[in-house]
């Protein structure tokens, strides 16, 4: 397929968690991109007009209805589209969305998980036709409190020390816990969001922000190219697009 003639939907929970190094590399390919900011009220469209999906992440979690009604919505969305086939792409609430939308549990983990990390791929990640891209072990931004189940059917691609579950797939749809995409100044902004600042401060003490920014710098241009890279393969491969000349393909 020619990237020309597509247009992928985003699902936005916040302003400050847009695709970041993913929108990059999808604008590399000449892909058009639809926004929905589900926080400030937009519409959910027909996601049956897209070639597929980018779910991001939030300060809200997957099963918070009474307080953002729209995520019921979203997750019928998101359940219809994947056994539908449609390619989906979810980070952090994005990958929680997409097991509970699936039948998984979604629940709050043993603490928060926040910090530049390692992560390992699992071994079937090893034969994924996206999570082949990656190393055994990577340096990754962690910014979260909740975890979920693998639903049924799913592959386990990731792990980390404090949680199980990092990444897995389920027929075209990829969930990944961790953001490999976020730069230094995406993170700062993170640092405003309440619900952020709150959850690095009780878990490193006053003063944590400003170790983490100098961390993510240290390891921006590894991450970033890693995240291009991942996410170019499913482009490829999953969405069963057609590579194209300006697209990041990583060192």
């Amino acid at each position: 397929m020619r990237p020309a003639d597509h247009t992928l939907l985003v699902l936005q929970h916040i302003a400050c968690e847009p695709p970041a190094a993913y929108e990059d590399e999808l604008r590399a390919w000449n892909l058009g991109l639809h926004r929905v900011q589900l926080d400030e009220g937009d519409r959910m469209p027909d996601w049956r007009e897209f070639t597929a999906i980018i779910a991001m992440g939030g300060p809200m979690g997957a099963l918070d209805d009474e307080q953002h009604p729209w995520l019921r919505g979203e997750r019928v969305l998101i359940h219809d589209a994947v056994r539908a086939g449609t390619p989906f792409w979810g980070v952090c609430l994005g990958a929680q969305l997409l097991a509970a939308s699936l039948g998984a549990r979604v629940q709050p983990g043993p603490a928060p998980e926040v910090g530049m990390l390692p992560v390992r791929r699992t071994a079937a990640a090893r034969q994924d036709p996206v999570f082949r891209h990656l190393p055994d072990e990577f340096q990754t931004l962690q910014w979260h409190s909740d975890t979920y189940e693998l639903p049924a059917g799913a592959t386990q691609l990731a792990r980390s020390d404090a949680y199980a579950q990092q990444a897995f797939v389920v027929d075209r749809a990829y969930g990944l816990q961790f953001h490999l995409e976020v730069t230094t100044e995406l993170a700062t902004q993170w640092g405003d969001v309440a619900a952020y600042a709150d959850s690095l401060e009780a878990l490193k003490g006053r003063g944590a922000l400003s170790d983490l920014l100098d961390a993510i710098a240290a390891a921006e241009a590894h991450t970033v190219a890693l995240a291009r890279r991942l996410f170019a393969a499913w482009l490829e491969t999953v969405v069963g697009l057609t590579p194209v000349a300006s697209a990041c393909q990583g060192d």
